[in-house]
């Protein structure tokens, strides 16, 4: 029950100088990354911005992400509230990111209570979203493969906790009950080493073809081929992460043309002297 098989990229959402959505550059923006071979947009997720939006316009901004791509490639919307799970699947979008509760910290227990009670209340796919940098909560392997095997539509999991001997142990554990999504960048060909089914990736916004190529190459048995993006765009990687996600992103894409310098608070735009650092990586790497 695989959403999908590549590169899925955390889009961002341009916005406007009065900081509302830009719908025409989302559009531009969605085409760009469907022209370039990216397998699935991930639509109001942490790069999104989608905690600085209400719950009306996270719907706004799916359902335009949905009406726009038009079953070109799959959607999955963020969703980290019950009330934002069903309203993204009645508003068409073909899967769903769920992100571990925050601040409350749950135990494993409340984490297999909270994945439960979502997975039951939508039809659509799932894929939990384990991010303990962000969250101060670790879905540990054997907590989340009990829930994927108590729950029909909870098909996979974006790994985002940088531990890579901790996703060898839930890909044995999950024996192929799991699809496993790297969120780390950095990490996209070790995750694919261990039986991974891709990405949702940052680097995507500003490197689709490639991102999706890195992913495709390997799982095509071009180990060598797969590496080599990986390793040339490891400076891009590193920039892109210089501040907190999704700044550099922002200030990457609107060097694109894709959208303009704009993020809300709390974030800020980028420093200077860290947006040369990375332009000059891009430039490098052939984006710009």
């Amino acid at each position: 029950m695989s959403i999908f098989t590549g590169a899925g990229v955390a889009l961002v959402t341009p916005f406007k100088e009065d900081l509302s959505v830009d719908y025409d550059q989302l559009e531009k923006f969605i085409d760009f990354q469907i022209d370039n071979g990216t397998d699935s947009i991930v639509i109001c997720g942490t790069s999104g911005e989608a905690s600085t939006m209400s719950h009306d316009e996270q719907i706004e901004v799916v359902s335009a992400c949905v009406s726009h791509v038009n079953g070109r490639v799959p959607v999955i919307a963020g969703a980290e509230a019950l009330n934002l799970a069903k309203r993204s699947e009645k508003a068409g979008a073909d899967g769903l990111l769920v992100v571990t509760p925050y601040y409350n910290k749950a135990t494993q227990k409340g984490l297999e209570e909270y994945y439960t009670t979502v997975g039951n209340s939508v039809d659509i796919p799932i894929i939990m979203y384990n991010v303990p940098g962000r969250t101060g909560t670790n879905i540990q392997p054997a907590t989340a493969v009990k829930i994927a095997k108590s729950v029909d539509n909870i098909v996979a999991i974006k790994e985002a906790s940088g531990d890579i001997g901790q996703v060898a142990t839930l890909a044995a554990l999950a024996d192929g009950c799991l699809d496993i999504y790297s969120g780390n960048d950095d990490q996209v060909v070790p995750l694919l080493a261990l039986g991974g089914k891709g990405v949702i990736s940052v680097l995507s916004n500003v490197a689709p073809r490639e991102t999706h190529d890195m992913v495709m190459k390997f799982l095509e048995g071009d180990v060598k081929g797969s590496l080599d993006i990986q390793l040339k765009y490891m400076d891009v990687i590193h920039n892109l992460f210089s501040e907190v996600n999704p700044i550099p992103a922002k200030r990457a894409v609107a060097e694109m043309g894709y959208c303009k310098n704009i993020v809300r608070r709390p974030l800020t735009e980028m420093e200077e002297d860290h947006a040369q650092v990375l332009i000059q990586s891009m430039k490098e790497a052939g984006i710009l």
